[in-house]
């Protein structure tokens, strides 16, 4: 029976030529692994300036504006769809706001986003917003886009192509700089 020779002399790796190599080659990677992270502190980048503070103003009619945010809620997540109307079709950001208001208060709008946008009513200012109300964004000076405000600065919409309905933020970069304005369809 042979016998291993390190299970003899615990010490009898260290006699073999070229042992030490291997083990350095082995420990040198994890030792400058340790000495990366071991280097001069990171520079940090300030805190993006906190989101304003959005009043929670309540809805002229509570039930009809909790029943449209209750509706626009449950279809996040349907896909999108330019010129889509249906949770099964999916839906573009006009087709949505108008399936919404049509299912729950029966309330016929028009189809487009320039057409919802041109709708009388007040314009709203972004801290007077209360649930329910259209937001409205533009890029060139043209409406495009259309959302439904849920409260403390977010809002329901179908943004584009290859998305799904999603809830976003009036404060998010993107749609700050497009933000054109809101109107009250329940007053």
């Amino acid at each position: 029976m042979r016998q291993d020779c390190a299970a003899m002399d615990p010490a009898a790796h260290l006699r073999r030529p070229g042992a030490h190599y291997r083990r350095i080659a082995w420990c040198l990677p994890c030792l400058l692994a340790l000495a990366a992270c071991a280097g001069p502190e990171r520079v940090r980048t300030p805190a993006a300036p906190a989101a304003r503070a959005w009043p929670v103003l309540p809805p002229a009619d509570p039930a009809r504006a909790n029943a449209v945010l209750m509706r626009a809620l449950s279809l996040v997540g349907t896909p999108y769809r330019w010129g889509g109307n249906t949770p099964e079709g999916g839906f573009d950001c006009s087709g949505l706001v108008n399936y919404v208001y049509r299912d729950m208060l029966d309330m016929r709008l028009p189809r487009t986003t320039r057409e919802l946008a041109a709708l009388a009513g007040p314009t709203i200012a972004p801290a007077q917003l209360a649930g329910g109300d259209l937001v409205f964004f533009s890029e060139g000076g043209n409406v495009t886009h259309v959302g439904i405000y849920v409260g403390e600065g977010r809002f329901v919409h179908a943004p584009s192509s290859g998305g799904t309905v999603r809830l976003d933020h009036l404060d998010a970069p993107w749609w700050q700089r497009r933000y054109s304005g809101a109107r009250r369809l329940l007053f």
